[in-house]
């Protein structure tokens, strides 16, 4: 099984050669997609032998990320691995999520966060009310969380999904594919991971931009769910 590990990274320039050193030995290549950075996050990525994708300017987390996905068809991998830049992850557990894709390579693995002190309040119930318009959005319990960005992809899947409809490019991607690969039968496997938020971390979070498109996202995936309601 291919596995290629991807990057989204936006002016981490503190962080993205961290990164990459921590997560290397776990994949057959590593993709850094620089989003508009205006820092050295471009240069750096390039020096560690990160193959480095360049929008010019910033288009959004989910455009990132579906860069990412474009690239790592095209290097013929099987499996993404998607991981935040920011230092919020805990890079080794990259081998429990490898595991769990390695035992079921068709099966989307999603992160289940648990949180230190660090986590900011408005962060916790916001994931708790995505959570609940997920639920109604499946019918289903079966995926714990939606906004982890540390998650495994299945490539076929995807690029399935990819071709029917247009996903959306900011924050909201992340919920968005998950329902999606869930309605299309995707088995999903939840693992356990820390999440830290660090004092001097930087968010790329814009809480009135982002949180009125997580309402747009929810609205229309539910009136889908209920076309989709028959079946």
């Amino acid at each position: 099984m291919k596995i290629t590990i991807g990057i989204p990274a936006y002016n981490e320039e503190k962080n993205i050669a961290k990164i990459i050193s921590k997560v290397r030995e776990y994949a057959d290549s590593i993709i850094v997609c620089d989003d508009g950075s205006t820092d050295m996050t471009n240069e750096i990525s390039n020096q560690l032998g990160a193959i480095v994708i360049t929008h010019k300017k910033n288009r959004g987390y989910g455009a990132a990320i579906n860069s990412l996905f474009m690239k790592a068809k095209e290097l013929e991998s099987d499996i993404l691995v998607t991981v935040d830049a920011d230092g919020q992850h805990l890079a080794s557990d990259a081998v429990k999520f490898l595991e769990a894709a390695k035992n079921q390579p068709e099966s989307l693995v999603l992160g289940q966060p648990y949180f230190d002190k660090s986590a900011p309040k408005f962060r916790v119930y916001g994931r708790i009310i995505t959570q609940f318009f997920v639920w109604l959005e499946t019918v289903s319990f079966e995926i714990k969380d939606t906004l982890c960005g540390f998650r495994v992809y299945p490539l076929s899947a995807f690029h399935a999904i990819a071709e029917q409809v247009q996903l959306r490019k900011h924050m909201d991607f992340d919920p968005e594919i998950a329902v999606r690969m869930y309605w299309e039968r995707v088995p999903i496997i939840n693992i356990e991971t820390p999440v830290r938020y660090e004092k001097e971390g930087l968010s790329h979070f814009h809480f009135f931009r982002d949180n009125v498109l997580m309402i747009s996202l929810h609205v229309s995936l539910l009136l889908e769910a209920l076309r989709r309601s028959p079946q």
